[in-house]
């Protein structure tokens, strides 16, 4: 058997239990891997059925422009059906999108302009109005407008909600989804609650996001509304495609939870996956009480962690965001064990004699010489050896006469690598400078001690 077209191979996703993620809840979870789709999203089943729809009424004319505000995984499936039915694709989307979803639309051949996040929809630079001029603009455009095209959820209700009644053998009493245009929780949702009415139907919404004050109150509340990284789920207004009577309850996920759990999928359970499948489980986990052991809970990832290695998959980035702890040894770290202690230092006027007995007194063999409060050198033990040596009539002179070049400076944030780099025979100390410009100092002495302990 053979199929005429990559589009034929659209659908027919697999159900796979978790087992690992899912210790703490009594539940079966099963998690419908939407990442087998030629697109690698689940966004493949709405795009055709949104061509399709449009090319039978009319709105899509041979040889024409498919313009989408898109993410990433709905311009894929319609860049990927532009290529098999003979259109060409302008994507606006944002600038928080990961560059991987970017480079995969122009791979099919699609123009991708990237607008601001952080600007209401109605603003002219925003990804949706600088969809709404081109569509205007360019000749023989056809703009699907995902969040307000009904042709999404029907590609749901029509797919992958009869897929998850047959695949459970009509035994599934929860759904849950990360919602962001709101077709699949709402097709799909619709459809199963239509063979079974006590099925509940769970959405996933990020921080910032709308959709769950105003499930539950009612209320449009522009106070709801910031900036957040979750890709794929939460909106900043309501799409048509989002049917509050279909979804029973709105769960909110951190950021954070969401990256850190889309990596867990991965390493606990071996499915790669993205952004959207992180938030829906950590989702899962926080509602874990409201399931009984007989339930049966199906969980939708939406598309392929190949999207976000410059991301939720890039420990640099995580860090940045304060996400991921590095608990490798930094300086910060080093002097957390020894232990904060006040620098001691030694004015350039001052004799060697003074200096040499400072450093004898207090038992440490090197010191920073200030000029006008502000680190200027160093002198060590083996300096003023070696002074002496050659003169001992220096003992009286002032310590500037003798002092060599300053211990390097560092931040906390440096590694225990550079800090090992920068001692050597040579320089067998670094300073320190914290927030508040207190400035300490980490010898090869505080780095084995930190290594040992």
């Amino acid at each position: 058997m053979w199929y005429n077209n990559i589009l034929e191979t659209i659908g027919n996703t697999p159900l796979v239990k978790l087992n690992n993620l899912t210790k703490g809840i009594e539940a079966t979870v099963l998690a419908k891997i939407e990442t087998t789709n030629p697109g690698n999203s689940i966004k493949d089943r709405m795009a055709i059925k949104m061509i399709e729809d449009a090319e039978q009424s009319g709105l899509l004319k041979p040889g024409g422009t498919i313009i989408e505000g898109t993410s990433g995984n709905t311009g894929m499936g319609l860049a990927m059906a532009a290529v098999i039915k003979g259109y060409k694709c302008i994507f606006t989307t944002t600038d928080k999108q990961s560059k991987e979803k970017i480079d995969a639309l122009r791979a099919f051949g699609a123009e991708v302009i990237v607008c601001p996040t952080n600007v209401e929809p109605e603003d002219p630079r925003s990804y949706y109005s600088v969809s709404s001029r081109l569509e205007r603009e360019v000749p023989n455009a056809w703009k699907p407008n995902q969040y307000d095209n009904l042709s999404n959820s029907q590609a749901h209700y029509e797919q992958t909600g009869p897929e998850i009644w047959e695949q459970t053998e009509g035994k599934i009493t929860h759904l849950l989804v990360g919602v962001g245009t709101g077709g699949t929780i709402s097709g799909a949702g619709k459809y199963l609650k239509e063979k079974n009415p006590a099925i509940k139907v769970w959405g996933i919404d990020s921080y910032g996001s709308v959709f769950k004050k105003y499930k539950e109150t009612g209320e449009f509340d522009k106070n709801e509304i910031y900036p957040y990284i979750t890709e794929g789920i939460g909106e900043d207004f309501l799409p048509k495609n989002v049917d509050f009577d279909v979804i029973d309850h709105f769960e909110k996920v951190t950021d954070k939870d969401a990256a850190l759990m889309t990596r867990e999928i991965a390493r606990k359970e071996g499915i790669f996956v993205g952004n959207s499948a992180g938030a829906a489980v950590a989702g899962l986990l926080q509602l874990k009480d409201k399931l009984r052991r007989e339930d049966l809970v199906v969980i939708i990832f939406h598309d392929h962690g190949s999207r976000y290695m410059g991301k939720m998959f890039n420990e640099d980035w995580l860090r940045e965001r304060g996400f991921l702890k590095d608990n490798k040894l930094n300086a910060e770290r080093i002097l957390s064990l020894r232990g904060r202690q006040d620098i001691v230092t030694v004015d350039c006027e001052q004799s060697v004699i003074e200096t040499f007995n400072t450093m004898k007194t207090l038992n440490i063999s090197q010191i920073p010489i200030t000029q006008q409060g502000k680190v200027v050198g160093k002198v060590t033990e083996a300096d003023i050896l070696n002074a002496l040596l050659e003169s001992p009539s220096v003992k009286s002179g002032k310590v500037l006469n003798i002092m060599t070049a300053p211990f390097p400076f560092v931040d906390l944030n440096t590694s225990i690598d550079r800090l090992s780099s920068l001692i050597n025979k040579d320089n067998n100390a670094v300073l320190v400078e914290d927030e508040g410009g207190k400035l300490e100092i980490i010898t090869q002495y505080d780095i084995i001690n930190a290594i040992s302990g």
